[in-house]
């Protein structure tokens, strides 16, 4: 499966941490590449077009609190991301929701709680059925 990641600087070493705890996967780095200051619209705008043109299955977007990446992904039609703190909820976000994109809040997670949401969100699928008809609703 390939998954594009981008963070802004405040996301910056959790996106490597990630990317050097899940290489089963094959990751689409889009960025940022150090922690200078930078705006986070840019790399979730990567990640979104990486998903709506199939070059990637999924995205992961990180910031400080993972409200603005989760702000900025979701006004892209086709995108369905969610700000997840917890596995219960990543899973849930998945199965229930259709998220194809995690938003990680890095000053707020620990790397290990970010490797437990990021197992739980990849690990899960969609059940679709009724939670499909709730997505279309909202294209």
């Amino acid at each position: 499966m390939r998954i594009s990641i981008g963070a802004d600087h405040r996301g910056f070493e959790l996106k490597q941490f990630i990317i050097n705890q899940f290489k089963d996967y094959e990751w689409i780095d889009v960025g940022t590449n150090s922690n200078d200051r930078t705006d986070y619209p840019l790399y979730t705008q990567k990640v979104c077009s990486d998903i709506l043109q199939q070059n990637a299955s999924l995205g992961i977007v990180i910031c400080g609190s993972g409200v603005g990446v989760s702000i900025a992904a979701n006004r892209f039609k086709g995108i369905y991301a969610a700000l997840c703190w917890n596995p219960q909820v990543a899973k849930h976000a998945r199965e229930y929701d259709g998220s194809n994109v995690l938003a990680l809040p890095s000053s707020f997670i620990t790397t290990a709680e970010a490797v437990d949401i990021v197992s739980a969100w990849l690990n899960s699928e969609f059940k679709g059925g009724t939670y499909l008809k709730r997505l279309e609703m909202m294209d």
